[in-house]
């Protein structure tokens, strides 16, 4: 009996489009999280300023939340501003959720 061949989800990747400027694509979740998170830490690290699309987020739950809030406060506590555009429905709803949706702004 042959198996039933599973699909595997797209590539998520954070890449750069622009000095300064991010495009997030793929899946914002658990399964993720800790890559993008040392992945980001390492791009932001010599920019001053940081402007996240996160248009191409296919999906995303409280693991994207954590990451994009972690990713807040390391850039507050160096000194950095980051602004996230285009938030996926699910970030934005968790966030309001939590009452953390201002960290994000």
């Amino acid at each position: 009996m042959r198996r039933a061949e599973v699909a595997e989800p797209e590539p998520t990747r954070l890449r750069a489009a622009g000095p300064g400027s991010y495009l997030l694509e793929g899946r914002l979740v658990f399964g993720t999280a800790a890559r993008l998170l040392a992945e980001g830490e390492a791009a932001f690290a010599g920019e001053r300023g940081v402007v996240v699309d996160l248009s191409g987020v296919t999906r995303a739950d409280s693991a994207g939340l954590a990451l994009l809030l972690e990713w807040s406060l390391t850039a507050r506590s160096a000194g950095r501003e980051i602004r996230y555009r285009n938030l996926p429905a699910e970030i934005t709803a968790l966030a309001t959720l939590a009452e953390v949706r201002t960290l994000l702004e």
